[in-house]
């Protein structure tokens, strides 16, 4: 083993910009928050158990609430490589970390009867938690843009089989976002370079497993990612674990199994086997019921919130040409079943032909603005608003069984598939994010995919 190396600058400038506009964000809100509750002057803390101690001014209680919510979110690690630029894990550890802390505050105040502003921590607290969220947010989306264009990413050397590499390889090369970047790959010896050049991955060769070591040295790559186990012992895999260099490089291992995420994945040792466990999907009646209590909260809002934008646009639909302001289309729904899906008419006369849409259904349609009447089957129970997009009865006649899955959930006006690129998404690829929606739908997943709509809506680059 190697002696213990530094991660790569992008990793510590990235992770120092974080720290500061972390530390940014909890002062503006926890001062702020101080200011409003009482004021400018020096509010004071009791604490009314230990008469040796007096009581402290909240000025320097906020200052060690603040270091003690750095120091929070440091200890769950949300600002490590390995959760920052992707997925929804730096997002969660945020929010837990804070309530945590919170949490053990509070304790910490009625066992010592610490006489604590309750509004001085009710408004800190969510004030905090979404500041920090969006905070994030906004340097993922600088973090993204760099990543697109190869940079703060880390270099990845694939070795495995000429077919699963060449797989995992069209993936991480589709998806450049994730911060992976492919350098090349090592394959089996006796496995010829022409056996991934000639796929559509077009990933180099540099070597076979043996030159591993040479060829993280000469690219500068500190990741390696083993893409099957077909040709490559247990023993060899830990030989490469041992030679890489503790704290720079990296060894991912990729499941034979593709779409599965989040809770459903366990690892559990076994005799000295990390054994990957995989639990079935499971629509818990509580998830359902949590599923459908913000789908109709969620609908309900909303409809009271656009009402005026829905009055408008009815009206612009109803003078903009003859036919019904709404339309009412058949479309195959929960367990398969069939129901009566709302749009706002886009054509004239209500016409299902592309050729007479009209200029006011052109632009709704580039919004999305079509489908705000779905809004209203949210409410009636026949949809979600997130969800696979309902399809036509003649489409579900060339369903797959594996296709039939997508039944399993409600519906929705929005989806993964959509918010994923569906418009240049293969038919295969749609219906895999939706199967993989799925089988692992969460309500944070739901509020992503929301947020996401919402964005490409109002740049008008929604999928349909």
């Amino acid at each position: 083993m190697r002696s213990t190396g530094e991660p790569r600058p992008w990793h510590e400038s990235y992770r120092t910009r974080l720290l500061i506009s972390d530390a940014v964000v909890l002062v503006w809100v926890v001062y702020g928050t101080q200011i409003v509750w009482f004021g400018t002057g020096n509010a004071q803390l009791s604490l009314l158990r230990d008469l040796r101690f007096t009581a402290v001014s909240y000025w320097l209680a906020s200052a060690i609430l603040i270091a003690l919510w750095l120091l929070a979110l440091s200890l769950a690690d949300t600002r490590t490589p390995g959760v920052v630029g992707t997925g929804m894990t730096e997002y969660v550890r945020v929010v837990d970390s804070s309530l945590v802390l919170f949490g053990v505050i509070a304790i910490v105040a009625f066992l010592f009867r610490i006489d604590i502003a309750r509004g001085y921590l009710l408004i800190s607290l969510p004030a905090g938690i979404l500041l920090l969220l969006l905070i994030r947010w906004l340097w993922r989306q600088w973090l993204v843009a760099k990543r697109r264009v190869g940079k703060c990413a880390s270099g990845v050397i694939l070795i495995g089989s000429p077919a699963s590499v060449a797989q995992v390889g069209a993936e991480l090369q589709r998806r450049r976002d994730t911060g992976y970047l492919v350098v090349g790959a090592c394959l089996p010896p006796d496995d010829p370079a022409t056996a991934i050049t000639a796929t559509d991955a077009d990933i180099p060769v540099l070597g076979s497993f043996d030159d591993l070591t040479r060829v993280l040295a000469d690219t500068g790559a500190d990741t390696v990612l083993v893409t099957s186990s077909d040709a490559l012992p247990p023993e060899k895999v830990k030989q490469i674990s041992w030679s890489l260099e503790t704290g720079r490089q990296h060894l991912l291992l990729a499941p034979g199994i593709a779409d599965v995420a989040g809770p459903r994945i366990h690892t559990r040792p076994v005799s000295g086997l990390p054994l990957v466990h995989v639990e079935t999907p499971r629509f818990s009646p509580g998830q359902r019921f949590g599923k459908r209590m913000a789908d109709l909260i969620g609908s309900l809002v909303a409809v009271i919130v656009i009402s005026p934008v829905l009055g408008i646009l009815a009206l612009a639909v109803k003078l903009s040409s003859r036919g019904t302001v709404c339309v009412r289309e058949t479309r195959i729904g929960y367990h398969g079943r069939p129901f009566r899906m709302l749009a706002f008419r886009t054509t004239r006369d209500g016409i299902d032909d592309t050729s007479t849409t009209t200029a006011l259904g052109r632009w709704m349609h580039r919004h999305t603005l079509d489908d705000l009447p779905q809004l209203f089957n949210v409410i009636g129970g026949t949809m979600s608003l997130v969800g696979p997009r309902p399809p036509l009865p003649s489409e579900v006649e060339t369903y797959t069984d594996a296709s039939l899955r997508r039944f399993l959930v409600k519906p929705g006006i929005t989806g993964l598939s959509q918010v994923s690129g569906r418009d240049n998404l293969a038919w295969e690829d749609a219906v895999r994010l939706d199967l993989s929606y799925v089988e692992n739908w969460s309500l944070i997943g739901d509020v992503a995919i929301v947020m996401k709509s919402a964005k490409a809506a109002l740049l008008g680059r929604a999928a349909r």
